[in-house]
């Protein structure tokens, strides 16, 4: 589970601008402040079943992203290739 959080939120950092306001609230309400799906639907007065819809929508989009520009799989290769710690930071920041 924390694995698949952390992939997750690398997705939302690069491909997050491509959400609507609404989508990034809800991604970061659970995602980065732990908020239960319950407490989420209640501070947008709709159901819970409906902000776990909006979740599992969020991720096919952040998957379909990731398939189509593979960003995150550049950079993990990045990352196996440079060891130098000052080299591969200063190719992030390019990034």
């Amino acid at each position: 589970m924390i694995d698949e959080t952390i992939y997750w939120n690398a997705l939302y950092d690069y491909y997050g601008s491509l959400l609507t306001e609404n989508q990034r609230e809800i991604f970061e309400s659970y995602y980065a402040h732990n908020m239960t799906l319950q407490e989420i639907a209640d501070n947008n007065n709709v159901s819970k079943n409906a902000i776990h819809k909006t979740v599992n929508a969020i991720i096919e989009k952040l998957e379909t992203y990731e398939e189509n520009i593979q960003y995150y799989a550049k950079v993990q290769k990045i990352r196996g290739l440079i060891k130098d710690e000052k080299v591969l930071h200063d190719i992030m920041e390019i990034l």
